[in-house]
């Protein structure tokens, strides 16, 4: 994802730097692996042993560095595998599994560009490699996510799905055969298909999705037109439930892009669900129920998908990172 990055995509799980974030599902019988989510503002580390049990799972803020972040990156990843490694000395990870924010092209190992990182064709996978001393499985952290929500979550069930994930930006994965399409890390970015002729996107286009449905995009646009500041989107669709008519357009246009971009998908991609996480997919019925009754009434012969909510919540990029590096062992 460009523009805003995937590390502030959603807080449908990041939070605040630093601090243990709650425990993921279980993967199951494989090897030992280290798995690392880095984010803009946060990075999420674990050891997970051969049951598939997160050990020393912790968020920690990302080092902040002047333009290319890289190098500083990568001594934070080192020392947390060494700290992981020390703390658990009879676990031997056999792999690696990074995964990170905006345009990746995993085939070549590449961080293409992360705006919020700095990075430009860093050669990522095999810097991380030379660092740990293991292979690394290298993606997008989105991707990962929905490679885990494919395996063991949300969209378990489905071969073709989209993976939506709405908070601060929206950012999104496409599995066709129940396999990502990354495009060489350019498919994906449903946060900015276009869906209007405005508002300006933070990365430089024009009507983003991204910049007219997003949790932040809901809570900045009503702050924009009456001066107060919610407290996030949800409080936002609260005082739409409420009657405040402002916040009512203001709910009512998102769920309109939202149910314009899905329909595109289903016209083209004709995924059998859209499997919806992050911040927003919080909002629960007021969100679910809309969408289905809004693309239902913009479809006709078309393939309805299943909505439904991601299962995986925060913890999907680092457990789509362990699955990866066990691919590699």
């Amino acid at each position: 994802m460009t523009g805003s990055d995937a590390a502030s995509v959603a807080d449908g799980g990041r939070g605040t730097a630093g601090g243990t974030p709650a425990s993921p599902p279980m993967l199951g019988a494989g090897a030992a692996v280290l798995a690392f989510d880095v984010g803009g503002t946060d990075i999420k580390s674990a050891l997970f042993d051969e049951r598939g049990t997160a050990l020393g799972l912790r968020r920690t803020p990302t080092p902040v560095a002047d333009g290319d972040r890289t190098s500083v990156v990568l001594d934070r990843l080192d020392s947390l595998a060494a700290e992981l490694r020390a703390a658990h000395p009879d676990v031997v990870p056999q792999a690696a599994g990074l995964v990170v924010p905006g345009i990746v092209d995993p085939d070549a190992g590449l961080g293409v560009f992360a705006s919020n990182l700095g990075w430009h064709d860093a050669p990522l996978r095999e810097l991380a490699a030379k660092r740990l001393g293991l292979p690394v499985a290298f993606d997008h952290d989105v991707r990962a996510a929905s490679w885990a929500e494919r395996r063991l979550g949300g969209a378990r069930d489905y071969a073709d799905a989209v993976v939506l994930v709405i908070g601060t930006g929206i950012a999104g994965a496409i599995l066709v055969g129940g396999a990502p399409y990354t495009a060489g890390g350019y498919a994906g970015e449903i946060g900015h298909s276009p869906i209007a002729d405005g508002p300006i996107c933070p990365c430089g286009a024009r009507g983003c999705l991204e910049a007219v449905a997003s949790a932040g995009a809901i809570a900045r646009r009503y702050r924009d037109a009456t001066g107060v500041a919610p407290d996030g989107a949800k409080d936002v669709i609260a005082r739409a439930a409420a009657g405040d008519p402002v916040a009512a357009d203001i709910w009512n246009s998102a769920l309109d892009a939202l149910a314009l971009s899905l329909a595109q998908l289903t016209a083209v991609v004709a995924p059998q669900a859209v499997v919806i996480g992050g911040g927003l997919s919080r909002a629960g019925g007021a969100l679910f129920d809309e969408l289905r009754t809004r693309l239902a009434a913009r479809l006709s012969f078309h393939r309805l998908p299943v909505l439904v909510p991601a299962e995986l919540s925060g913890n999907a990029g680092l457990m789509g990172a362990a699955l990866r590096a066990r691919g590699l062992a």
